[in-house]
């Protein structure tokens, strides 16, 4: 690959991994299938999930409960170019959230999780997608209500 190449590469990625996250909090989180190819797969081994393709997807991540309110912080963003359509990428997060949000500002309490994700992307007619997302989770808990 050439230089601009590898870098319209690494920022298309780096793109998708924060979009991602921008989607499921401050979007709408059924939207974040459309990021994956159509037989993508989002996984997390530690509970044995595995969902794969864009309609299991919508549906998974539109399952979310409606009244959660949830920040996700994406840091470390290292994007390797594999190949002119293809790439890998690791990426860390911490997640702050509550359920039973009604508006307001809720008091600020540590991340209920904090992990990192390991990615393969490939370029599908131009655009860049998820063919598969790992979640990794070494500090989990569970979600707190507000008022709990």
């Amino acid at each position: 690959m050439d230089p601009l190449q590898r870098l319209l590469a690494e920022r298309a990625c780096e793109r998708l991994v924060v979009d991602f996250v921008h989607r499921l909090d401050l979007g709408e989180p059924a939207s974040v299938a459309e990021l994956f190819a159509e037989d993508g797969t989002w996984e997390w081994p530690e509970g044995g999930r595995l969902v794969k393709g864009r309609s299991a997807l919508r549906e998974y991540f539109g399952s979310r409960p409606f009244d959660r309110l949830s920040r996700r912080l994406m840091s470390n963003i290292l994007v390797t170019p594999t190949a002119a359509d293809t790439a890998l990428a690791t990426s860390y997060f911490s997640t702050y959230r509550v359920d039973g949000y009604e508006g307001g500002v809720v008091p600020a309490g540590p991340p209920v999780q904090v992990g990192h994700y390991q990615d393969a992307f490939r370029q599908v007619d131009g655009v860049w997608l998820l063919e598969t997302r790992v979640l990794f989770l070494p500090f989990g808990g569970p979600t707190p209500r507000v008022g709990c």
